[in-house]
């Protein structure tokens, strides 16, 4: 009788839920998902929960599938050649393929004193850690957001819209990635919530005390509660095992998601660099990352070459406060167009409708894996290859 295949991921985000899932779907494999956490971080909610609208979390058993084997536990080192992880527990897991989705966190930052004054917001630890501190803060209260993203521009128009007073120091431009008419229109809304927005050469943060923010033209800000949204980063867990990284650390992977490495690691979410040309950090492209990572590791195991992975994008939608919103379209290729729509509070029920839908999208995967692919296509990321996608690295190993 012929054993079961043992595959792990690493990672219970929106992608390595989507890959856990979409493993299933395959009778003899054997899927173990290992996480840090008991609960799924919506971590597109964490704006929420420092205003207090919303916990972000969810219950694995929502959206997990029942042949997936939950571990809670903290993946410290792998192995490849010997094929198995070893967990801050002490266990030691073995494997026969791996999947490494273990997404980003804050990036630590390089301004004199934010490490030590500021709070970080892109983990659950870091919004529940925040969030008491926001509430104890007296009404009247100066808050600065450090980081004009979508990070930044959705804490402050949810902290704003309680009627926090609020600065968002964007650096040299508010919000970046947008067209500068959906930027103007950011704009206007901000300004209808009261948040003063700073941006410009001289926007720059310098330095973070307990209670001031100093900018690069010399500006000292007072503030009572500094919140940092500027920058990700990735574990460094590949870099640590031995495993081949770019400059930020993600998994170096050709375009089948596989690691340069070696054939029995695939890489999905934001810790994936797939030819060195990784998509955007997003849940967006998590959600379609996570199954085609499932899907290679199933060709594998059936003997077949895996499909390269094609994730496009729509845009980006923005939540500006409980009662307004913003949805920037874009090109599959993540290059963004004049067309955007805001529009009060039916842009807030689309924004929350997003989020509602991703868990759905999840839950779906998990009770009839292999049912969603409607991912979108850029079909144009081929001709930004230095070399013939899915190209085999040398010095793999099997």
């Amino acid at each position: 009788m012929a054993r079961n295949t043992e595959v792990i991921v690493i990672g219970g985000g929106y992608a390595g839920v989507m890959a856990a899932n979409r493993l299933t779907k395959r009778e003899g494999v054997t899927v173990t998902l290992i996480n840090p956490r008991a609960q799924f971080v919506e971590r597109i909610r964490l704006h929420q929960l420092v205003g207090g609208s919303d916990d972000a979390l969810v219950d694995y058993q929502r959206i997990l599938a029942r042949g997936v084997r939950f571990v809670v536990d903290t993946v410290t080192r792998i192995d490849a050649p010997g094929r198995s992880v070893t967990t801050a527990s002490g266990g030691i897991l073995a494997y026969d393929y791996l999947i490494y989705a273990v997404g980003s966190g804050s990036g630590e930052p390089s301004v004199p004193g934010a490490a030590e004054h500021a709070y970080p917001i892109s983990t659950l630890e870091d919004a529940q850690r925040l969030r008491p501190v926001v509430d104890a803060a007296p009404a009247s209260a100066a808050l600065t957001v450090v980081g004009g993203g979508s990070t930044g521009i959705e804490t402050a128009s949810e902290l704003a819209e309680q009627g926090r007073k609020v600065t968002l120091v964007c650096g040299r431009t508010l919000g970046a990635y947008l067209h500068p008419h959906a930027r103007r229109a950011v704009a206007e809304r901000l300004a209808e919530l009261g948040v003063t927005v700073l941006e410009g050469g001289g926007a720059t943060v310098t330095a973070v005390t307990r209670d001031t923010v100093r900018l690069a033209d010399g500006r000292e800000l007072p503030s009572a509660v500094t919140i940092w949204t500027a920058g990700f980063a990735v574990p460094d867990l590949a870099a640590r095992s031995g495993l081949s990284t770019d400059a930020l650390g993600r998994l170096l992977t050709d375009e089948t998601l596989t690691s340069v490495d070696d054939v029995r690691i695939v890489a999905a979410g934001d810790s994936a660099a797939p030819s060195d040309l990784p998509v955007r950090m997003s849940c967006q492209s998590a959600m379609q990352i996570g199954p085609q990572a499932g899907e290679t590791v199933l060709a594998r195991i059936a003997g077949k070459r895996p499909a390269d992975f094609n994730v496009g994008f729509f845009g980006q939608c923005i939540s500006l406060g409980r009662r307004a919103g913003i949805v920037q379209y874009a090109r599959r290729d993540d290059s963004v167009t004049k067309a955007f729509l805001l529009n009060g509070r039916p842009l807030a029920m689309l924004k929350e409708g997003v989020c509602k839908s991703t868990v759905w999208q999840l839950s779906q995967e998990a009770r009839h894996p292999g049912v969603l692919n409607l991912w979108f296509k850029d079909r144009a990321r081929r001709k930004s290859l230095p070399a013939r996608a899915g190209e085999a690295a040398p010095g793999r190993t099997a």
